[in-house]
């Protein structure tokens, strides 16, 4: 039998359901322009979000959640015509960035003439149908994935951003960091961790295969290497975090390696290791690198030699205070922020910090 409580729920989601549907059927907004970075222009029926115009016109704005405002992923800087933010927005907006305008693309309904801007970047991604070429076990969770493109049949990225990788019958996507190195632009290599209850990471694992077609979009992320500078490099990550720094050390190693490189791989016992004959072959090869990897869990029968504890004890120990250095920092938030707190403290600037949480 069902309780008043539970029948005036089922009301007011009725009643919500009409007026979704009323406004679909009966609003109207006309013609409305979008204005993008004053110099594109959008000419559409109102009525929709920024993230469906985006999508229609070929503008692969980032969106794992395929626009139901749960990843926070598609912001735009809005200047004009966006009304007020959302309460579903305001989670993933802090103030310095809502003093700017920034909004959720998903969120922004087109009523009006709308002005946006958009990093120009994100006007060079594209949609790239690619295959499935080979699909490795690097470690126990842990797959490589090789992917061919297919059309276009090449891709321009820089060393450390990431592509999305749409998941099958779904509007969803996941962001995935490139793990191959720049200059092979006719394949990406990507790094995927089993995630329990992960909808794509569960799919990489368990369905994909060999030879499947596959759609992926990009490329995307600030986080990439800074070619033109020439400062000592200090790159700390842990488990996946390896795929963009791998992709930036493969760069500067076909340049000969020109600057000091210290590479901090955090994991939990010998098992969570993976790329190390890479990795050392790398330092035999160039005395200006050095690979340091650090187990909080070592096990007995690893009979484990080298630095234990968490990442960030064996930068405080091995990097040198000075702000010569520029960082690289690829893994959870809690290890961003300890890494962060580190290498400020031995006197490197926050600016030169590059960093992906995920």
């Amino acid at each position: 039998m069902m309780t008043p409580i539970l029948i005036m729920n089922l009301i007011l989601l009725v009643i919500a359901i009409l007026l979704v549907i009323a406004e679909k059927l009966l609003v109207t907004y006309g013609e409305c322009k979008i204005i993008i970075n004053k110099e594109k222009i959008l000419t559409v029926q109102g009525g929709y979000s920024l993230l469906n115009y985006f999508a229609e016109n070929k503008i692969f704005i980032p969106s794992a959640c395929g626009g139901k405002a749960t990843c926070g992923y598609c912001k735009v800087e809005v200047l004009s015509g966006a009304g007020h933010i959302l309460p579903t927005e305001e989670v993933f907006i802090g103030p310095q960035e809502r003093s700017k305008g920034v909004r959720l693309a998903c969120q922004v309904k087109v009523k009006n003439d709308i002005e946006v801007l958009i990093s120009p970047d994100l006007l060079h991604a594209r949609e790239y149908k690619v295959t499935v070429l080979d699909i490795k076990d690097l470690t126990h969770d842990i797959k490589q994935v090789i992917l061919k493109l297919d059309r276009p049949t090449s891709i321009k990225f820089k060393a450390g951003q990431y592509v999305q990788f749409k998941i099958p019958e779904t509007d969803e996507f996941r962001a995935y960091s490139i793990a191959s190195v720049p200059s092979q632009n006719d394949r990406l290599e990507l790094l995927v961790r089993f995630v329990p209850s992960g909808l794509c990471s569960t799919y990489i694992h368990e369905v994909l295969d060999i030879n499947d077609k596959i759609v992926v979009t990009g490329p995307f992320g600030d986080f990439y290497l800074r070619e033109e500078l020439t400062r000592d490099i200090i790159c700390i990550g842990g488990g996946c975090g390896m795929a963009p720094i791998r992709s930036i050390l493969l760069d500067l190693a076909e340049k000969n390696m020109p600057r000091k490189v210290m590479y901090f791989f955090g994991a939990r016992s010998k098992k969570d290791l993976f790329f190390t004959e890479f990795l050392l072959d790398l330092q035999d090869k160039y005395p200006n690198f050095k690979y340091i990897p650090v187990l909080s869990e070592p096990k007995p029968q690893d009979n484990w030699e080298g630095e234990t504890g968490f990442v960030t004890q064996a930068v405080e120990k091995y990097v040198l205070e000075g702000p010569g250095a520029e960082a690289y920092l690829c893994g959870p938030p809690p290890m961003i922020n300890a890494s962060v707190k580190v290498l400020t403290k031995k006197g490197i600037k926050e600016i030169h910090i590059y960093y992906d949480k995920f």
